[in-house]
């Protein structure tokens, strides 16, 4: 093994370094993860359609997770990291709500919508090409966010549905030495929907401890005719009364400029998926039922993380224009806003806002 490489993230430049870190994968067909004991199931959701098969032949290939049915699809002792997340659910991914908790705890560091989660939020598919998350047809939602861990790591899936829900999953890990200076991952999901006038939205606050913002995913309903993205992003850093880190506008932080904008000639707004930064999903009214143009966003701060040493707080606002072309002023928007954030920190964590309840998640 090459001294100080554990068998943790690799990038091309330390690819052919060997390790002594042992790879382990959860899914239906091996639920604990365990060496030598995948595709042994004897009943499962494909249990019917291999009859003539039997045993070895895709038997347990997805799980059904009743209506209002927690399931825990990991429970992991470490140490460790889970290196990537695939899954496909049915249903409403607003009504899927994904949970992870790190060395034992009972508050969870991960509580999100899957959608959301995936930079997906609405339900419908849409690429995206990113190092952090790729989305792939027709609902193939993956996760490549370093998650390390020192005792155990517990992950669930909880459907508030009033119908039954199909997941297929699967959760690559290592089991492997952590090293002291590795934080821990958590993400928060938050919604305003509307934002009351004149208030910024709120995309992270009460967080305590050291550690680093790590990215921003957001899912932006506009309820008004014009250009949405004039507000300021801003990063409070240990104890500021005014940001550090103050943006010039939304589609400047998710890395696009000029309202995302090609002119009417060349359709508009134009989605863009790289991977750090995308739009990467524009719902256009239809003249019917699509009556209100959404927005799906997402930038990683994985070149550039923001660090912090006590705590952290992150808003932007929502802010329009009002006027003519000739004397325009700001408008504050009342628009409906979702948006998950990223980070890792040193633990315990605060624990998180309670998540909405389900008529208030919904996207209608």
């Amino acid at each position: 093994m090459a001294k100080g490489y554990n068998g943790l993230g690799l990038s091309l430049g330390t690819l052919s370094l060997l390790s002594n870190a042992k790879t382990r994968s959860i899914s239906p067909e091996n639920f604990t993860g365990e060496k030598g004991k995948g595709g042994m199931a004897t009943e499962g959701t494909g249990a019917a359609r291999a009859r003539d098969l039997g045993q070895g032949w895709k038997i347990s290939p997805s799980i059904r997770i009743a209506a209002g049915q927690t399931f825990e699809l990991a429970n992991i002792a470490g140490p460790g990291a889970i290196q990537h997340i695939w899954m496909t659910p049915t249903g409403n991914w607003r009504f899927n709500i994904l949970r992870i908790y790190w060395d034992g705890s009972d508050t969870p560091a991960v509580e999100c919508p899957v959608g959301d989660f995936f930079a997906s939020a609405y339900g419908r598919y849409a690429q995206i090409s990113s190092l952090a998350v790729c989305v792939n047809p027709r609902s193939g939602l993956n996760c490549y966010w370093e998650m390390s861990f020192r005792k155990a790591c517990r992950i669930t899936m909880t459907n508030i549905a009033n119908e039954d829900m199909v997941l297929y999953y699967q959760i690559d890990y290592t089991l492997t030495d952590v090293p002291d200076n590795a934080a821990y991952f958590h993400a928060q999901f938050r919604r305003t929907n509307p934002l009351p006038y004149k208030q910024v939205y709120t995309i992270l606050d009460g967080v305590q401890g050291q550690g680093h913002f790590v990215g921003a995913y957001m899912a932006w309903g506009v309820n008004n005719c014009g250009w949405w993205g004039e507000g300021e992003i801003k990063f409070y850093i240990d104890g500021d009364e005014w940001p550090t880190i103050c943006g010039t506008g939304t589609e400047d932080y998710f890395c696009g400029s000029y309202d995302f904008d090609l002119g009417k000639e060349n359709g508009g707004y134009r989605e863009f998926t790289t991977p750090y930064a995308g739009l990467s999903q524009v719902i256009r009214p239809d003249g019917l039922y699509d009556s209100q143009t959404r927005f799906s966003m997402y930038r990683w701060h994985i070149m550039d993380p923001i660090r912090f040493e006590q705590d952290l707080r992150v808003t932007i606002q929502a802010l329009g224009w009002r006027g003519s072309r000739t004397d325009r002023q700001y408008l504050p928007l009342q628009d409906d806003i979702a948006s998950v954030a990223f980070w890792y920190q040193t633990l315990p964590a605060a624990p998180f806002p309670k998540l909405p309840d389900r008529d208030y998640l919904e996207i209608i």
